[in-house]
Order: C-alpha cells, then structure tokens, then sequence
C-alpha cells in the first residue's frame, strides 16, 4: 500500500466505512459536484456589478480608464504611461497586436513577456464586481506571462463580461469552455504581502501597476 493509500484508508476508517469506496458513494459524490450548489450570496449580488467593480478596483489600488470602443486603447495606454513616466513599449496579447499602436507613439512587441519587459497588456476572461478582481485563462494566446512578470499590469475588460459575483464567474466558465484550463488565475490589484513584520510591501510577488480599461 502506499503512503497515500495508506492515508485514505486511515481516514475512511476513521469516519465508519470500510474497504474501498464502494460505485454507489462515488455516484453520490459526482451527482453533489454535477449540481453545483449555491452557497449565500453577498448582498453585491444585488448591485450593478460594473459601478461596484469599479468602487473595488480603486480601493485595491488599482486605476481603471474607461473607453468607448476598443480601437481607443492604444491612445488610452500611451496616456497612462505619459502619465507615470514609463517608457513608451509594451509587450501583449495576440488578439490587440492589429490596433493603431504606432500611431499612439507605442511600440507594441506581440508576444509572451520575459523578465526584462515592463509593461503588459493582456485581456480578461471576465471581471468580477464583487471583488474588483480579474480572471485570467492562460492559453498559448493568452500566455499569463505577461500579466504577471512586467512591472506593470494593463488589462483590457469588456463591460458585457463583469459579473457580479465569483460564483458567477465559475458558472461561465463552465458554460463556455467546460472544464477550466490549468492556468486559471485571479488578479486582485497589484501584488502584496504583508508577511515580513506586518509591513504592507507592493509589487512582492508580480506587478505593483495594475491598469484596467473597461470597454462597452
């Protein structure tokens, strides 16, 4: 047996069953996860999702910019680094390599970021008013290397697509895509850990910018 089988066993023990887990208790487990039940709902549920991602965007630190069509993102990107005195380059996401970059001033690289890039641009699954937080699939088009290595985090979210609540979140997902793919992450403002000394430190553990334009 081993260590891990072991470890089962001793639990399965513990809580009254014995030998292996019989067809009937792992039926009753899938039908449990098919069903996909609900919890409590915070009372955002009952808010408009956008005004309150927006409210929780700004207490996490992170600016949004909001725009009137998607073909107004590179002048909003060469506003935002104007204004923070960063250099006028970003590395992104396939799916905005065609807009008007060179005539915003950028230079736009359209590939996965490395270490020594700065700034990031990316889209988003969708966001999440709840929490102001994004969701992020990575895929070989939506490498998340670039929303977590530069500096400087970019995100690009359609109004359409922020819902109000986590569960909501998970609930497309599943309806669109199925089953998540491994890279599934969540972006709640720029990095930070207060671990060492309860000393608030941003930008410990991946961008300490975090830039979201909403779309219609």
């Amino acid at each position: 047996m081993s260590a891990r089988d072991n470890i089962l066993a001793r639990i399965r023990e513990k809580s009254g069953r014995t030998g292996l887990t019989s067809e009937m208790e792992l039926d009753l487990v899938r039908t449990h996860i098919a069903r996909h039940e609900r919890g409590p709902l915070p009372s955002i549920a009952r808010h408009d999702p956008v005004t309150h991602f927006i409210s929780e965007c700004a207490r996490l630190k992170s600016t949004t910019a909001e725009l009137t069509d998607l073909a107004a993102v590179p002048a909003e990107v060469a506003r935002y680094v104007a204004a923070n005195t960063l250099a006028p380059r970003c590395v992104g996401w396939h799916e905005f390599a065609g807009l008007d970059w060179a005539g915003a001033g950028i230079r736009f690289d359209d590939r996965p970021a490395s270490g020594d890039d700065l700034i990031g641009l990316t889209g988003s699954f969708c966001g999440i008013g709840e929490t102001g937080t994004l969701l992020l699939l990575g895929a070989p088009a939506t490498p998340k290397a670039t929303a977590l290595l530069p500096e400087t985090h970019i995100c690009v979210v359609k109004k359409s697509r922020i819902v109000a609540t986590m569960e909501e979140s998970f609930a497309m997902m599943r309806n669109e895509i199925g089953e998540p793919p491994r890279a599934t992450f969540f972006v709640s403002g720029p990095s930070r850990t207060a671990d060492i000394e309860q000393t608030l430190v941003i930008g410990a553990h991946g961008p300490y910018r975090v830039h979201v334009i909403l779309i219609p």
